[in-house]
């Protein structure tokens, strides 16, 4: 592969199962090993109709499809063949859900709260995000999604060692676990993915996204 396409092989995939059921998120580097290996297909909604690729036809229609590709498009390139990177993949014999839980990670945290300080309300890189315990850690507070937030540099320092109502600020919204994963809400946002929101079913979608 070239080095010009390492952000395109870094994006997502979406999993399916061979029910049609979305059960993981995996990079396009997995994917492909997946397809390579005849473990898994590529499907794609066309027409209002779904269509299923092995790794040769997905090459295949790969170059036919070149000369048309989309802003939203992404092709990686070898030494022989240059082949789009797919959205969604279906395996072709695991059949099982993973376990329903979400990371309690930095990651999540900042999509949970959209990148925004939870007490002036302002949007930040994440580079100039922190995280806060609401309830000071000096006083008992845990590493809990009920218990931290994203706050800037100026807030956090504001408020110190004490709690959001002794430094006499609010929090723009009461931090809470997450029904579903907070990073795939934010994919969703991005055009490449809308092809997901097919396979979605929040009765059973929470998945952990790597």
């Amino acid at each position: 592969m070239s080095l010009g396409a390492s952000s395109a092989l870094d994006a997502s995939v979406l999993v399916l199962n061979k029910f049609y059921m979305a059960v993981h998120v995996i990079s396009v580097r997995r994917a492909f090993c997946l397809l390579f290996k005849d473990l898994a297909e590529v499907i794609t909604l066309d027409d209002g109709r779904y269509t299923s690729y092995d790794f040769d036809t997905w090459r295949e229609v790969s170059e036919a499809r070149s000369d048309f590709r989309g802003p939203d498009d992404e092709y990686v390139r070898t030494v022989q063949f240059e082949i789009q990177v797919p959205r969604v993949i279906r395996l072709l014999a695991f059949d099982r859900l993973p376990k329903t839980k979400i990371k309690f990670n930095r990651r999540n945290i900042f999509a949970r709260d959209g990148n925004r300080c939870q007490y002036c309300g302002k949007r930040f890189a994440t580079s100039e995000l922190s995280l806060d315990h609401v309830l000071p850690r000096s006083r008992g507070g845990q590493a809990t999604w009920d218990n931290i937030v994203c706050a800037c540099v100026k807030c956090n320092v504001r408020k110190g060692g004490r709690t959001p109502w002794e430094a006499n600020m609010k929090l723009v919204q009461e931090p809470v676990k997450p029904k579903t994963s907070p990073s795939l809400s934010l994919k969703l946002t991005h055009g490449k993915y809308q092809s997901w929101r097919n396979f979605l079913d929040n009765a059973y979608w929470s998945v952990e996204l790597k």
